[in-house]
């Protein structure tokens, strides 16, 4: 067990209401409305050094990509900012705020700041909200026999981290894809009405995976060989250890989802990567044969 764990099952004995979901997902239902709430904290989620507009850019795209795994239309943001006496990089976020706002198409509705103490971590938070026009996906609904699949790449963001931090040198769709992720909010709610369960993928592909698969009451088994990667990444390798690497890397911000039918009227063509099973766990192959399961599936919060 992690602190994580630990705080979300002590928060589920409250979050009764429906509208909750039990706290197995990243967004609450209210009728046809999506809310979600989503925090990046310096450190943690985002380097000291990386640049304030693009620090702004990642807070609003993560949670908008809550919303595409809803199947949900964004229709405003509040966000609730941890301020340090830093007037010029308050400024530069700001900047970027609004260049990413207009650019992901959401009104900035409200929110709030408060003073940091000096040396404190920056720390952000958004709430995003959206609308559904129909069938609003968990990750609960899925069933053993249902094919697995991914809108989008696994590992990008990843390398592009490596980037930042000065480890690898790479193309700049590669740093863009760890500062600038682009949720598919067209592609969720294209994807809403045909499938069984969706959620997007931030901590890993294999350990959201997992998460999936255990809201559904499911195993799962995923082809290592079918992970969709980009030409930029497959640059970096095509083996076993480098499809590891991205497949726990996090900060994809691809769509995972389950179907027990052929998908259509697509924007773009998903990549089936496994299916759902009967037997409990994960279950990871590629065309050498059965992969062993390393010892981190992805990120999770410890303590």
């Amino acid at each position: 067990m992690t602190l994580e764990t630990d705080l979300l099952a002590a928060l589920r004995g409250i979050a009764t209401d429906p509208a909750a979901r039990g706290l197995m997902d990243d967004a609450a239902v209210l009728a046809d409305l999506v809310v979600t709430h989503d925090m990046i904290v310096e450190g943690v989620h985002f380097l000291p050094e990386d640049p304030p507009q693009d620090i702004a850019w990642k807070l609003v795209a993560v949670n908008l990509s809550d919303l595409a795994a809803k199947g949900a239309q964004p229709l405003g943001v509040l966000t609730g900012m941890g301020l340090r006496q830093d007037a010029a990089w308050n400024a530069a976020f700001i900047e970027g705020l609004s260049i990413a706002l207009a650019d992901l198409g959401v009104p900035l509705l409200g929110g709030d700041t408060v003073a940091m103490p000096a040396g404190a971590p920056r720390t952000l938070g958004l709430t995003a909200i959206g609308r559904a026009a129909g069938p609003v996906p968990s990750r609960m609904g899925g069933d053993v026999g249902d094919g697995l699949y991914v809108a989008g790449v696994i590992g990008d963001a990843g390398l592009g981290l490596a980037i930042a931090q000065g480890q690898i040198k790479g193309p700049a769709s590669l740093l863009a894809a760890y500062r600038r992720p682009r949720p598919l909010v067209e592609m969720g709610r294209a994807l809403a009405g045909q499938v069984t369960a969706m959620m997007d993928i931030s901590d890993g592909l294999l350990i959201d995976a997992m998460r999936l698969a255990e809201a559904s009451g499911a195993g799962l088994s995923i082809d290592l060989d079918a992970i969709p990667m980009s030409a930029a990444a497959l640059q970096f390798g095509s083996d076993r250890a480098a499809r590891l690497r991205a497949a726990t890397a996090g900060d994809d911000y691809a769509l995972l989802f389950t179907s027990a039918l052929p998908l259509r009227n697509l924007p773009s063509r998903p990549h089936r990567i496994g299916q759902l099973v009967r037997q409990p766990g994960l279950h990871l192959h590629d065309s050498d044969g059965p992969v062993p399961l390393p010892d981190r599936l992805g990120w999770l919060h410890q303590g």
